[in-house]
């Protein structure tokens, strides 16, 4: 692979004018399998680069612990890319945003309490320097200068928006050439934070997603030569719980594009292709109110959350056609899809009686965090004891993010930290009834000083004005659901359950669930992790990769926090719904 050259001019490579026409595609959203396919119609839309982040959190999921293999298999991703005549963008963070849990920073940073992310906090630089050396070493054969595809790697990320300490990047930066980037680097920012974000030395870009001439003008203003660069072109937008499903006009979009092309800028699509949260990988936001995203990152791309082609697709093409060539090839078809099904959820499972099947309780004289319980994602159970009957008001102090509170078992209410919830009002049977509090972590926050997001129960929990004591607290990742005893059930069990059912397929196919008539929870198929639902919207599917699928019996888990749909049926159909568009 030919080297990129920056000069006052602009890119270069292989000694010729170039500029880079590329998308955004997490290879950590999407099914390893069907990283080829996105990358092949990346390049049929005229891209000549794909970008990608990396998510620290899921790469070193503890300090000791490194992994490059299956659905974080970079290397593999990058070679697929190479094979396509793609190149690559690398954005390695350490802190990614993303609308990705914790902003890719892993939840055990922060089990020191009093530790400052994103700073010269030497805590936070030796884990960074940790990183970089675990990631960066073995992908040193895919930088361009090694022949590999990897033309430039990014430092940090929009850190102008939330600090202004130029000697944290200029480490970050000494970290990345020390581990072995020793390709171009560049920094991101939004306009207005052009100025704090940047580092002497290093490329910087700017991120926007309309008035082209006024963000490249900032950053002409900023850094007066070298090349104009968008890295993020906004060109949909992200969803969470509660509000509308986000999309923006085609053709507004491909006019906006056009305007940036016409500069000569460079650009990167902010999404591609979005791709899902899979699991308990969503982040939120917390501007006064904490807001966590939904499953689906489908982003409203070009290529949307199956891998199929929408609108934008041939709209950006026809512009890019205007200024460089693109493949002679006609639009891909969608993919294939599963036909509609209905799925019976026979068999069930109460959660609260098999907690001890994902975690053991660790007693302390207070709610331990997830953190302290070396626990990344999923729930945590706590139970103590009351010790008198009656009337009684429960207050926590701090709700992280969602708890269900039981009395002997007994649903009593629910305390939500979007709502600002913090007291809770029931009627005690008997002294020394059980307190049982299941709290899930919705998404650590991934932007701003709020991205220290510790999980659980978080200090002092009342009892009518008395502190509580005696707890123990069980770690319920879910990250595994082996050894769940599930039964034939002809009603669903009270309170937060698994159910199964099964299903047969010839040919797997793309599909979508629809769990239509369920309150809230998680789904799993073949114990592939879906992700989350929620009846409040806007989703209301969550779509299921071919790859997941397999000829013959397949298996369908859900675990519904609240109320069971009454049939127990769940549906499989062709087409996704991500909820009502704002009019």
């Amino acid at each position: 692979m030919p080297l990129l050259q920056i000069d006052g001019g602009g890119f270069t490579l292989d000694g010729q004018p170039f500029r880079l026409l590329s998308g955004g595609m997490h290879y950590f959203r999407t099914h390893p399998e069907q990283w080829a396919d996105r990358l092949r119609k990346a390049r049929l839309m005229g891209l000549n680069t794909v970008e990608t982040y990396v998510p620290w959190n899921l790469h070193q999921p503890r300090p000791d612990s490194f992994s490059l293999d299956g659905g974080l298999d970079l290397p593999r991703f990058l070679d697929l890319a190479a094979a396509e005549g793609l190149h690559v963008l690398l954005r390695p963070g350490p802190y990614i945003c993303a609308e990705w849990e914790g902003g890719g920073l892993p939840s055990w940073l922060l089990a020191e309490p009093d530790i400052r992310l994103r700073s010269r906090d030497p805590r936070f630089l030796a884990a960074v320097d940790d990183y970089f050396d675990r990631l960066l070493t073995p992908l040193q054969p895919y930088l361009a200068s090694r022949g590999g595809p990897v033309l430039a790697v990014q430092v940090e990320n929009e850190y102008g928006a939330y600090g202004d300490d130029t000697a944290y990047l200029e480490h970050i930066a000494a970290s990345l050439r020390r581990s072995g980037a020793d390709v171009p680097l560049f920094t991101c920012d939004q306009p207005a934070d052009l100025e704090r974000g940047a580092l002497p030395g290093v490329l910087a870009t700017a991120n926007f997603g309309s008035r082209s001439g006024d963000g490249l003008a900032a950053l002409r203003a900023h850094q007066p030569k070298g090349p104009l660069m968008c890295t993020e072109f906004w060109i949909g937008w992200f969803d969470r719980w509660g509000t509308h499903h986000v999309v923006r006009d085609p053709g507004h979009a491909a006019r906006e594009l056009d305007e940036l092309l016409s500069t000569g800028a460079s650009v990167n699509f902010y999404m591609f292709h979005g791709g899902t949260n899979f699991g308990f990988t969503n982040g939120a936001n917390d501007k006064h109110t904490y807001r966590p995203t939904v499953t689906s990152y489908d982003y409203d791309s070009p290529l949307d959350e199956a891998g199929d082609p929408t609108e934008k697709f041939t709209a950006f093409r026809d512009v890019i056609a205007k200024y460089a060539s693109v493949p002679d090839a006609s639009v891909p078809p969608p993919g294939p899809k599963l036909a509609r099904r209905t799925v019976s959820l026979t068999e069930s499972a109460a959660l609260l009686p098999q907690a001890a099947v994902f975690g053991t309780a660790v007693e302390a004289h207070r709610p331990l965090t997830m953190e302290e319980l070396e626990q990344d994602f999923g729930f945590v159970l706590y139970e103590t004891s009351l010790p008198l009957k009656g009337s009684a008001l429960l207050e926590i102090e701090q709700v992280r993010d969602r708890a269900q509170v039981f009395v002997d078992g007994q649903p009593v209410g629910v305390l939500e930290r979007e709502n600002h919830e913090h007291a809770l009002a029931f009627t005690v049977p008997r002294a020394g009834s059980t307190l049982t509090v299941l709290v899930e972590n919705q998404g650590r926050v991934n932007y701003g000083t709020g991205i220290h997001d510790r999980k659980g129960l978080l200090g002092k929990v009342l009892l009518d004005g008395a502190e509580l004591a005696g707890w123990t607290s069980r770690p319920l990742p879910l990250s595994d659901l082996e050894g769940l005893p599930f039964t034939p059930a002809a009603a669903a069990p009270v309170g937060p359950a698994f159910h199964r059912g099964v299903f047969d397929v010839t040919d797997p196919a793309d599909t979508f669930l629809h769990l239509d008539g369920w309150t809230k929870g998680n789904a799993w198929v073949n114990g592939f992790a879906l992700g989350r639902y929620w009846s409040r919207g806007p989703q209301r599917s969550l779509y299921v990769p071919a790859p997941v699928l397999r000829p013959g019996t397949n298996e369908v888990v859900v675990l519904e926090l609240h109320a069971a749909h009454r049939a127990r049926t769940a549906e499989l159909r062709p087409t996704p719904d991500l909820g009502p568009t704002e009019e």
